[in-house]
């Protein structure tokens, strides 16, 4: 009997349209001999369900079902394709794993905790993980703009803490223009992060479940336009995305061995893309993304192609992982 599969897209952030493409590529591509998949959109203002005519259908939630033609209609299993709040931070995981309906992401601990990227490095330097220097900020600190470069240096980044897909992060040159890039970082998030400049050749690395293993997929070397890897670079073609990566032998051994180390470190399960820039031949972890990209020309299905694993195998393998347990 054929699983009724809804595919959640959407979301509550900037990330919507990404999240909505990233969620139609994996109703079109998911097998349809053995799945009933449904899109989900999950928004703000409504939670519903949508056909092939475009009509909606509310989502009930107390046990996330909806109604079609009198009858009620329960899904076996989540697929998240949610970029960002509320399915990358856990809010929305922790309500399936609460009227247990199995998903294909971590669990809703290990999801909060990498959104947050203070709290991941937190956790990953502890393990003796090279990390960027940085600082730290709520909304309504007191900025000493001498001290934070006193720390972290000239060229810097500052980010959102909790946000994805390059929204709100600007590279700072000089004193002048680290101001206007905290505000700008403050429009999409309370927290913000200031790191130092590490100067390098930036990779990303997918590691996943596949199979019952870990598993580490081959490396995507970022060449960006702009002057680093923006949102304009990430997915309005001003980058090359080089897969596999065209970094040493040694570069490559260590960039997977620490992006195996760190995703076990996490406790992490389900799907997961994480940045580098490696330094003098040493990979230095910046963030990881739980919810990657997942249209055709994002990279992670770039590196499962490069590895043999076509997006029918990929999703497919998602959701016999989350059936069964895995995690």
């Amino acid at each position: 009997m054929k699983k009724n599969i809804a595919i959640v897209m959407g979301g509550y952030s900037s990330e919507v349209n990404i999240s909505l493409k990233s969620g139609n590529v994996v109703f079109n591509h998911l097998d349809k001999e053995k799945y009933n998949p449904f899109k989900v959109h999950i928004l703000k203002e409504k939670w519903v369900v949508l056909d092939d005519n475009g009509n909606e259908y509310p989502i009930l939630k107390d046990d996330f079902s909806f109604v079609l033609k009198g009858n009620r209609v329960n899904f076996d299993c989540v697929f998240n394709a949610i970029h960002g709040a509320p399915g990358e931070n856990g809010m929305l995981l922790s309500y399936f794993e609460l009227i247990k309906i199995p998903h294909t992401s971590a669990p809703f601990y290990q999801m909060a905790l990498t959104f947050n990227k203070r709290d991941t490095l937190s956790v990953v330097k502890a393990y003796g993980i090279k990390t960027a220097v940085s600082v730290y900020l709520n909304r309504g600190d007191e900025i000493n703009l001498e001290k934070i470069v006193e720390k972290v240096g000239l060229p810097c980044f500052v980010k959102p803490n909790n946000a994805g897909s390059s929204y709100g992060i600007s590279k700072a040159h000089n004193l002048d223009q680290i101001m206007p890039a905290i505000e700008k970082a403050f429009q999409e998030d309370s927290e913000i992060l200031i790191e130092s400049f590490l100067d390098g050749v930036e990779v990303s690395v997918g590691v996943i479940e596949y199979k019952g293993e870990v598993k580490v997929l081959p490396i995507t070397e970022i060449v960006s336009e702009n002057d680093f890897f923006d949102y304009e670079a990430k997915y309005e073609g001003k980058s090359q995305e080089i897969t596999p990566a065209s970094i040493s032998l040694e570069e490559q051994q260590k960039v997977n061995q620490i992006a195996k180390k760190v995703y076990n470190i996490l406790n992490m399960s389900g799907f997961s893309r994480s940045e580098y820039i490696l330094v003098n031949c040493e990979p230095y972890f910046l963030e990881m993304n739980t919810v990657p990209g997942l249209t055709e020309e994002s990279i992670l299905p770039q590196q499962a192609q490069a590895a043999g694993i076509s997006l029918k195998e990929l999703f497919d393998n998602a959701i016999e992982s989350s059936l069964n347990g895995f995690k």
